[in-house]
This record gives C-alpha cells, structure tokens and sequence, in this order.
C-alpha cells in the first residue's frame, strides 16, 4: 500500500469509529481542517500536497453522501480560516459567500482541492458545525457549536498528523432543578 493510499485507508477507519459513536443529524455541517504538510511529516504551512488533499477528499465525501451531512473545509490563516462548502449548503444556511477561494499557499492544500471538486463550491466566512474532524492541529474549534464533546477512535494519527475528532451537544443551563435529556 503505499503511502496516499495508507492515508485514505487511515481517515476511513476514523471516520467509520466516528459514526459509531456519534450518529450525525441530517442535513448539518461537518468541518474537517486539515494540514497536509503535517500528514506527509512536515510543519503545517510549509510543504502542502494536493495529492494528499485528494487522498483524504473522497472518503470524506463517501462519508457525508451516506450520513447526508454537508462537509465544509477549513481554509488556513492566510484566508482567515474561511471555510469551503457547496453553494447550496451556503444557502440552505443563509450564509453569505466571500470572493476569496482557496490555493495551495493561500487556503491549503485541502480545501484548494475541495474547492475544485465540490458541486458549484462558495467560500464563507465563518459558520456553526455539529461536529468535525482536525488532522495536523488546524484549530478548527471556532467552527463548532458552543460544547465540543471529542470523539475517540483507535485512528490517532493520518499519515503524520495527529486527529482530533468532536461531536457537539447542547448546551445544560440551569441548575440543581434543572432536568435534562440525554
């Protein structure tokens, strides 16, 4: 197997524990930040490959096909960590689309390839994701719901990047009296 290869295999066995544990609700945004410079064994920002990024593309979207979910694609800092998503996720949401699109030195390598290869793909500022998945510590938290719970899987690493994986929960205000449902 070599190494693009291991990489695809290594995300699909993540994501597979991922659903197990955490059933996705239909319909919502799940955001993966991913540096592939760290999944070849490099810093993130300094060695981006989009072959990398097309390796872990399409278990990705075999993944958000079968659970009905939208993926969105965190840029990196050079754009803000914009977000790429499909246009009709951007305005199921009401999100409005930024000029901008993501390149190999400006976005990363991951999402200059989702950009390509999503349905008629918009890049949006920021957004509010039910869960998602961080390769190569991109910090993709600013696009959670307020209360990450991670996800645990035998996957701590694709390629050279350590995971992190997080489903979301409501909130639980209140207090002693406060009943909740789980």
């Amino acid at each position: 197997m070599d190494a693009l290869q291991l990489y695809s295999s290594q995300l699909e066995q993540l994501l597979a524990e991922f659903a197990e544990q955490a059933p996705l609700q239909k319909n919502t945004f799940f955001v993966v930040g991913c540096s592939t410079s760290e999944v070849i064994g490099e810093q993130i920002g300094t060695a981006g490959v989009i072959e990398v990024g097309e390796s872990l593309f399409r278990p990705l979207q075999q993944f958000a096909k079968k659970h009905e979910i939208f993926l969105a694609f965190q840029g990196c800092e050079h754009i803000n960590r914009a977000l790429t998503v499909e246009r009709r996720a951007a305005e199921h949401f009401g999100l409005e689309s930024l000029s901008v699109y993501p390149t190999r030195k400006a976005g990363g390598s991951m999402s200059a390839y989702a950009y390509e290869q999503l349905e008629d793909a918009v890049v949006v500022e920021q957004l509010v994701a039910h869960a998602g998945i961080d390769i190569g510590q991109t910090l993709i938290g600013m696009h959670l719901k307020a209360v990450a719970v991670p996800i645990r899987t035998s996957i701590r690493q694709v390629g050279e990047a350590m995971t992190t994986a997080a489903t979301t929960r409501p909130k639980l205000i209140g207090g002693v009296r406060a009943k909740y449902r789980s």
